[in-house]
């Protein structure tokens, strides 16, 4: 129900399937990443105390981006830093997925609603580049998937 897609070593994004339902708080990244994801489930009368953030300086060198499926399917083409496609999954309403490192690509197969949330502030054109797919690579034996 956890879909973590890594190459050679790097974690490209991770799936929360909509099927997953565990109970309490249940976080899914490593403290180190700028984007964090978690899954809550409380029962009814679970009281949450009252916070606030404080401040903390924090550096992000990469943009990470969340996804919520809401209502249709979406494929997401993954590539590695070189821009060569490694490999896709595809994403259903209730899927999250956390887009960690590497480059994706996008293709709607049924009519689509998803919400997506990032770090900001956005910088327009500097924010990411756009390129063609190179060669697929040729051996995904270094792919780590649990």
């Amino acid at each position: 129900m956890i879909d973590k897609i890594s190459y050679r070593g790097q974690m490209l994004a991770l799936i929360v399937s909509h099927r997953f339902d565990k109970p309490g708080v249940n976080f899914f990244t490593p403290d180190e990443l700028s984007q964090q994801l978690a899954y809550m489930r409380h029962p009814a009368g679970k009281v949450i105390d009252p916070h606030v953030h404080n401040p903390v300086h924090r550096e992000v060198k990469y943009t990470q981006e969340v996804l919520f499926i809401k209502k249709g399917r979406l494929r997401v083409d993954f590539y590695d830093d070189d821009q060569h496609y490694l490999e896709s999954r595809e994403l259903v309403a209730g899927d999250v997925i956390l887009l960690v490192t590497g480059g994706h690509g996008f293709e709607v197969l049924e009519e689509l609603e998803m919400i997506e949330v990032k770090q900001g502030p956005f910088v327009g054109d500097h924010d990411k580049t756009r390129f063609k797919p190179g060669p697929p690579v040729e051996s995904m034996e270094d792919r780590e998937e649990n």
